[in-house]
């Protein structure tokens, strides 16, 4: 029990901290960009910089645990506040504010994995926390918000990190291995082709994220609406994972999101199911990378987020502009994510066990 209410204590923790550090990002990404689309390959240079390097800190960090990786990222965040009016060229800002998003992430990943001892909710809330943070950034960013007050919400957010930090601590000096738990991944199957196929659905999940037919989303509160329910799967997908098995709710989710996916278009709350299911797998695909790498969680999910720029880049420069042509490609692409998933994730009955 103590176990549990630690993991979903330090889940809860961390939901804020990347809240925080979404709310800043997108709120200084939207001022940058405005209402000038010429400017859109700043996305594409934030979704690089911001994802990218975070297989390399989640190695440091898993390396050398001492760095406070959470505190660098959130003071790195508030500095890129100021710079971005201050500095000769405001988009070197962009660089501060993408290395702060990267050591954040990494902070709240090694912390809710380590603390979790196979849990997957911890890790689910916590990345739940980026969708309302990004939609809360970007609303700021439209109206007329003083971009001071963002430096005291980042300041908030340090002592949650500090007392993840001490549990992440703790949950190191009780085993070894604190990530030893994590039994999602099916033994039979080799670790670099394991590893390949993972990164492959979740690449081909953020290439399908652009692609969601979502006509419907004309005003700000059905695009909160939109990141509500992205963020509720995300925690959702952990939570039922926990409760019913981690491969019954990755193949369920990923199934059962296929049709209101592609009959939701017109249809708002057709379409918000769908967008809850579809974002349930996230935490799986996140277990399944962990039980392979058990001593470097870190750089487990960094390549989570590698995976997401890889599968990202490409709908800056080449997109489905036929509803038809569009639907066929994401029932084809779910198809072969179930396929692979099926292939490399374990039984529930022999996972954990």
């Amino acid at each position: 029990m103590k176990r549990k209410i630690a993991g979903a204590g330090v889940g809860f923790l961390y939901f804020y901290v990347h809240f925080v550090t979404e709310v800043i990002c997108f709120f200084v990404l939207g001022k940058l960009v405005g209402t000038n689309l010429d400017l859109w390959v700043l996305y594409l240079f934030y979704d690089m910089l911001a994802f990218v390097p975070q297989g390399i800190v989640g190695y440091v960090s898993d390396r050398f645990p001492k760095i406070p990786f959470g505190i660098i990222g959130l003071v790195l965040l508030a500095a890129a506040l100021p710079l971005q009016r201050f500095v000769p060229f405001p988009y070197a800002s962009l660089v501060v504010l993408c290395l702060g998003n990267a050591c954040t992430h990494i902070d709240g990943a090694e912390a809710t994995l380590r603390v979790s001892h196979g849990s997957l909710s911890p890790s689910a809330i916590f990345v739940a926390g980026g969708s309302f943070g990004v939609v809360t950034g970007q609303l700021l960013a439209q109206n007329a918000f003083p971009r001071w007050i963002l430096i005291p919400l980042a300041a908030t957010a340090i002592p949650f990190s500090i007392l993840g930090g001490m549990m992440r601590r703790d949950a190191d000096k009780a085993s070894p291995v604190p990530c030893a738990g994590f039994n999602y991944a099916r033994k039979s199957v080799g670790a670099v082709f394991l590893i390949l196929a993972v990164v492959f659905i979740i690449a081909t999940r953020g290439y399908m994220g652009y692609g969601i037919p979502t006509s419907w989303k004309k005003t700000a509160w059905q695009t909160v609406l939109l990141f509500a329910a992205m963020g509720f799967g995300k925690a959702l997908g952990g939570v039922f994972s926990d409760l019913f098995g981690a491969r019954r709710v990755a193949f369920f989710s990923a199934a059962a999101a296929l049709p209101f996916l592609l009959f939701g278009d017109d249809l708002i709350v057709v379409s918000l199911i769908g967008v809850m299911f579809f974002s349930m797998t996230m935490s799986v695909t996140l277990a399944v990378l962990v039980s392979v790498l058990k001593k470097t969680p870190g750089l487990a999910f960094g390549l989570t987020t590698i995976g997401l720029f890889v599968g990202s880049a490409p709908v800056f420069f080449i997109r489905f502009t036929s509803f038809a042509a569009n639907c066929i490609l994401i029932a084809v692409l779910t198809c072969i994510c179930l396929l692979l998933t099926v292939t490399v994730m374990r039984k529930d009955t022999d996972a954990n066990e």
